[in-house]
């Protein structure tokens, strides 16, 4: 399929003019289109970088959307409201943009909800980082999500993680209470700042190691990354994360697992959803002194 966009008021970007016509897909979106050489500009391939002028025509070769009917998820509980699944590490919860080239669990929920099928994030109520695997609730249908959205919300919702993380915290079980804001450094990242939003986190140890300590995580904010930047502001990074920790793993994931999540369902019924911890998660501990 191809679409072409005329400009009428030029001096920007192309990636940025792109994404202001259609807003529904991202600028690294485009800007990854003009690199494989499906952008031109009257018929030249263009730079994502390069300015549009007045007059110009501006020509998209859109990307096919992948199938992903094939494949699938492990469910832990359906009903005719909410579909909670066990999230593998490594999958994005839902796409950044409204194209997606991977699975994920928007694209799996696309075909089992009427909430936002034509958007990135279909019956996507909260989310897990892509390093990060276990329970994750998403709605059949938009009165479901917002009683969910809801319950997160008011910090209804109780969320247990396992974490391992490098070195040991001074407390054995302690409530974490600092701001976490934005890293204007490094803005894909988030660090503990005075100007930031409020976040607090309370963890227990569960196994202490020579060189590492497995703890459980309990959320009572859900702020992005929080639980990698407060466990990093301790000096005890959780093992394999690459953004924030300062030790490599040989583990090839992050050890940052959802382990439970309790909460009340549209139906009214308060229940308790659990993920086992993964079996690669297991060897790797087993493997520990």
């Amino acid at each position: 399929m191809t679409e072409t966009y005329d400009v009428t008021e030029g001096g920007e970007r192309l990636d940025s003019f792109l994404a202001a016509q259609s807003p529904q897909n991202s600028r690294s979106f485009w800007q990854k289109l003009a690199e494989n050489g499906a952008v031109t500009i009257n018929g030249n391939v263009v730079k994502s970088s390069r300015k549009v002028n007045v007059g110009e025509t501006i020509t998209v070769v859109m990307p096919k959307k992948p199938n992903f009917a094939a494949q699938t998820l492990p469910i832990l509980y359906e009903d005719d409201d909410v579909i909670v699944l066990n999230k593998p590490a490594g999958m994005l919860t839902h796409a950044k943009g409204a194209q997606s080239d991977e699975f994920s669990v928007g694209e799996f929920m696309r075909t089992r909800t009427t909430d936002g099928a034509d958007t990135n994030r279909p019956g996507i109520v909260h989310r897990l980082d892509r390093a990060t695997s276990g329970v994750i609730i998403a709605a059949k249908n938009p009165e479901a999500k917002k009683w969910l959205q809801k319950q997160f919300s008011q910090r209804k919702v109780k969320k247990t993680y396992i974490a391992l993380v490098n070195g040991r915290p001074k407390e054995a079980t302690a409530v974490i209470q600092l701001p976490i804001m934005r890293n204007p450094k490094k803005p894909q990242t988030f660090r503990v700042g005075g100007n930031g939003k409020p976040a607090e986190t309370a963890y227990e140890t569960v196994q202490e190691y020579k060189h590492n300590t497995l703890l459980q995580l309990m959320p009572h904010t859900g702020r992005t990354h929080q639980l990698r930047v407060h466990l990093a502001y301790l000096n005890c990074p959780i093992v394999g994360d690459d953004l924030y920790g300062k030790q490599t793993s040989k583990l090839g994931r992050m050890f940052l697992h959802a382990a439970q999540l309790e909460l009340t369902l549209p139906s009214r019924e308060r229940k308790t959803f659990q993920a086992p911890l993964p079996q690669e998660l297991q060897d790797f501990l087993s493997k520990l002194t």
